[in-house]
């Protein structure tokens, strides 16, 4: 069975509620480190005010017995604090969709006679359900040793200059000891001043997370079918991602200037090991996972809620009309990491999950340590002449 999960919930509503089905049975779930992921969503230079309300916690409605997973569905719930002021209110009408959201498009495809309803569901409030399953993901990729980490390479026209040789644990470690979850501290001060400008300017920006996940074995995917790549697999998890216009796997759109003698890892043996000494291709090759790291870029562009107000129409009168401001970051970039990470664990954890199989979580770390690896001896080639289609 695949891995899948379904999230519901509003913005304002009473809370997020998520479903997350195909982990197998004797996982042992660790709840404060479902709360230290939802807590790192909370943080980070250029949030909105919001997040000095919401104090998240998942509640685990089902799925796990005596800490540990049973091989149902398990149910989550997050309770969303803000809600209390939103309660039995009144609310204005909300008539004048904003650009860049998804409200006009949502009116006109959904027929709501007020632009709300699109709002509170496409609300980035609704990350925080994919985090706690996120974080769920990362406890069974943790089982076979495989890490999924995150930081900032970009805040608007500003770039990190990170040393190709700067480990990645140790760019994880300094990103989360960063005020803008980036590892380069020179870059970091510059990345906070352009937010405090923005912020100045009544406006937002925009940025780059690298994710990186360690570890995964070879074999993950499959080039047989389009929706069976590793690669188109984990772009639509990253894409679904609010505020996200483009993704990248290794070097990706790099490549695109380079020669094909430039834009390839060359393949070396070292005593029964096939190597790769660079790393372009992000770790995938032709849809499948080649043990490498797997290396990946998510652009987000700027929130489109913006204090200074922007051309739009009053849908209820047909008067051109600007915006009103509604409640939001000024920069989501460094707060998004955990988002990468969540949406990166569940895209790998589910490719995992359909190389191994298995009932539980012993089966599938048997059917682990019998995994072909990047060696000589595990390959069966002949080199005789075949005939293929006689």
């Amino acid at each position: 069975m695949p891995l899948r999960f379904l999230t519901a919930g509003e913005s304002h509503g009473p809370a997020l509620v998520a479903i997350l089905e195909g982990l197998p049975a004797g996982l042992p779930v660790d709840v404060e480190a479902i709360h230290r992921d939802l807590a790192r969503r909370q943080r980070g230079l250029g949030a909105g005010p919001r997040m000095r309300i919401e104090q998240d916690q998942v509640e685990i409605l089902g799925g796990v017995m005596e800490g540990q997973t049973t091989g149902a569905p398990i149910a989550l719930r997050i309770e969303n604090r803000d809600h209390a002021k939103w309660r039995g209110q009144e609310i204005p009408p909300m008539t004048v969709p904003r650009p860049g959201h998804v409200d006009l498009a949502a009116a006109i495809k959904y027929g709501y006679r007020d632009l709300r309803p699109g709002l509170e569901r496409a609300s980035a409030r609704e990350t925080a359900a994919r985090v706690a399953v996120g974080a769920l993901c990362k406890q069974f990729l943790a089982a076979f040793d495989i890490q999924v980490g995150s930081y900032v390479v970009q805040i608007g026209p500003v770039r990190a200059d990170l040393p190709e040789d700067l480990p990645y644990p140790l760019r994880f470690e300094r990103a989360e000891a960063d005020p803008v979850r980036c590892p380069d501290p020179e870059a970091s001060a510059r990345m906070q001043e352009a937010i405090a400008q923005a912020v100045r300017e009544k406006d937002t920006l925009g940025g780059v997370i690298e994710g990186v996940a360690l570890g995964v074995p070879p074999g993950l995917g499959s080039h047989v079918h389009w929706d069976r790549r590793l690669s188109a697999r984990l772009m639509m998890a990253l894409g679904s991602i609010p505020a996200v216009k483009g993704v990248e796997i290794g070097d990706g759109f790099a490549l695109a200037a380079r020669r094909g003698t430039e834009a390839q890892d060359g393949i070396f043996r070292e005593g029964d090991l096939l190597v790769r000494r660079t790393n372009r291709a992000g770790g995938i090759e032709g849809g499948i996972s080649t043990g490498a790291p797997i290396v990946v870029r998510v652009a987000f562009k700027p929130i489109a809620t913006t204090l200074t107000p922007q051309p739009s129409v009053d849908l209820s009168t047909g008067e051109p009309t600007p915006t009103r401001y509604e409640r939001s970051d000024f920069c989501p970039v460094p707060r998004a990491c955990p988002i990468v990470e969540a949406m990166m664990a569940f895209a790998l954890a589910d490719a995992l999950l359909e190389k191994l199989g298995g009932d539980t979580l012993a089966e599938c770390q048997d059917r682990f340590r019998c995994l072909r690896g990047a060696r000589l001896s595990d390959l069966t080639l002949e080199a005789t002449p075949r005939c293929f289609w006689p």
